[in-house]
């Protein structure tokens, strides 16, 4: 997932650029989404397993916008 925003950091405009690992699970993971979508997306961080140091975005609710 490519997150990119603008935020407000002591003042000063910052933009926040990144590329995430991102999994849905059960229902949600039926969620047609195409390549490129425009979604936003809320949930939680976790490692990738219990020995990684990356990690992995899992979406438990996902709206195109």
């Amino acid at each position: 997932m490519h997150h990119v925003s603008e935020v407000t950091e002591a003042g000063l405009k910052r933009k926040v650029e990144c590329e995430v690992n991102a999994v849905m699970i059960g229902e949600l993971a039926n969620t047609a989404l195409q390549l490129g979508s425009q979604i936003k997306a809320a949930g939680f961080l976790a490692k990738r397993s219990a020995k990684s140091t990356q990690l992995v975005m899992h979406i438990q609710n996902i709206a195109l916008i």
